[in-house]
């Protein structure tokens, strides 16, 4: 049986990108779509193409009155967490892409799906290779303690940091001991903002696109992991997907695609 699929933000530029995918997937069935400023619209059409056979509802209440599996959020970072909890409620799993929840927003959504009994797969990125760029950087903090985050991106984006360096901060931050910062004289906020104990720093400037880096250092050395992502949604599809699949095995929170990739990690 096709796991019964309602994407969240399926007009916008990720969320449109994974319901095309869910459509021509067989291992899926989309039933739903939610984008406020094409309800009531065929998704296909609102897409700018043929029509899909799927309406654009306004709300997730609207789209959760048919039966789904799966909620699959890409919708704004102010909106997620309401849209998580929603279908946790109506006893349909969950996987968000969308970034800007914090530990609080996530340890709420753990505490709600641990009592239903449902599954929440939750990505700062859902891209195969952001996620080795993550599983590399948090095997040199095995043996390097000295580590800073650079966050790149658009000027426009909501969220700063981005959920993928948020979620890497969160995971370094027991693995480098809370090591303090170097002392330093001028104005103190240059120095990056401080999550789980490491300094992290982002760029939000015209002509960038989404990029990270793990910097670490030793004396007389250095070692820098990058990831670069396009202007294209396509990386994040696959990995979505598999989230998707994967979810209805899962009760709790799992934060980050590499525990799906790398579960022995």
């Amino acid at each position: 049986m096709s796991i019964r699929v309602i994407v969240a933000g399926a007009t916008g530029w990720t969320g449109g990108a994974v319901a095309r995918a869910v459509l021509e997937d067989r291992r899926f069935a989309l039933v739903g779509a939610v984008g406020r400023r094409h309800a009531g619209q065929d998704l296909g059409v609102a897409l700018g193409q043929g029509a899909f056979g799927v309406k654009v509802s306004g709300t997730l209440a609207e789209a959760l009155s048919d039966p789904a599996d799966v909620l699959v959020d890409y919708t704004h970072p102010t909106a997620v967490k309401a849209h998580v909890l929603e279908a946790l409620a109506a006893g349909v799993h969950a996987v968000v892409g969308t970034s800007g929840l914090n530990a609080r927003d996530f340890a709420e959504i753990e505490e709600a799906a641990q009592r239903g009994g449902r599954g929440v797969i939750a990505a700062g990125n859902f891209s195969l290779t952001a996620a080795l760029a993550k599983s590399f950087a948090l095997q040199a903090a095995r043996y390097l303690d000295a580590v800073e985050l650079v966050d790149y991106a658009a000027a426009g984006k909501a969220d700063a940091p981005s959920g993928t360096v948020m979620e890497l901060a969160e995971a370094l931050g027991p693995m480098v001991g809370g090591r303090a910062r170097t002392p330093s004289i001028g104005v103190p906020e240059t120095r990056g903002g401080e999550i789980a104990g490491v300094s992290v720093h982002a760029v939000r400037l015209p002509g960038y696109v989404l990029a990270f880096e793990a910097l670490f250092g030793q004396p007389d050395e250095r070692l820098v992991i990058r990831h670069e992502a396009g202007s294209s949604a396509a990386p994040y599809v696959a990995g979505t997907l598999l989230a998707v699949e994967r979810v209805g095995t899962v009760t709790g929170l799992v934060r980050g695609l590499d525990h799906l990739l790398f579960p022995a990690g």
